[in-house]
């Protein structure tokens, strides 16, 4: 793999402004009610739509040490053929998607809609707010090529 210039080394004081977004984006997504293992797919299936495999892989970790099943996790591309999401997940998990793919038609107002007659304004809050947090953390990872090795 090329090497790159590895962000967090060269400037390391913007790293930490993004880790420190990410501990408050954390803090507020629990105090909307989201739960810990959740949040990991949530960010588990942005990295997976951005194809960072270094995010796909430590919060598929982190999802499991949070007590997802390996079941939700193993689905979690296919989630809207399954039955394993309730109507919150499913609605954070469209509006999460849609978040990360904002160059493909915007956010559109149906997937707001959806969200709004299941989550309150903080659950929709805080899965934007977590959304854009990991889809920094992939475009931080990619670009630096962060290294996978098995």
């Amino acid at each position: 793999m090329e090497k790159r210039v590895v962000l967090s080394k060269v400037a390391p004081e913007l790293y930490q402004t993004v880790l420190d977004l990410e501990s408050a984006t954390n803090e507020y997504v629990l105090s909307a009610g989201i739960t810990a293992g959740f949040s990991h797919l949530l960010r588990l299936r942005a990295s997976q739509l951005n194809q960072c495999a270094f995010c796909v892989r430590m919060h598929t970790r982190d999802a499991l040490s949070s007590g997802e099943s390996s079941d939700r996790i193993s689905v979690l591309p296919a989630w809207r053929e399954t039955d394993y999401f309730n109507d919150k997940e499913r609605a954070s998990l469209t509006l999460c998607e849609a978040v990360t793919l904002i160059a493909e038609g915007q956010i559109p107002a149906t997937v707001y809609e959806q969200a709004a007659e299941v989550l309150s304004e903080a659950e929709i809050s805080a899965v934007e707010w977590l959304s854009v947090v990991i889809n920094a953390w992939n475009r931080i990872a990619i670009a630096s090529r962060y290294p996978v090795k098995g």
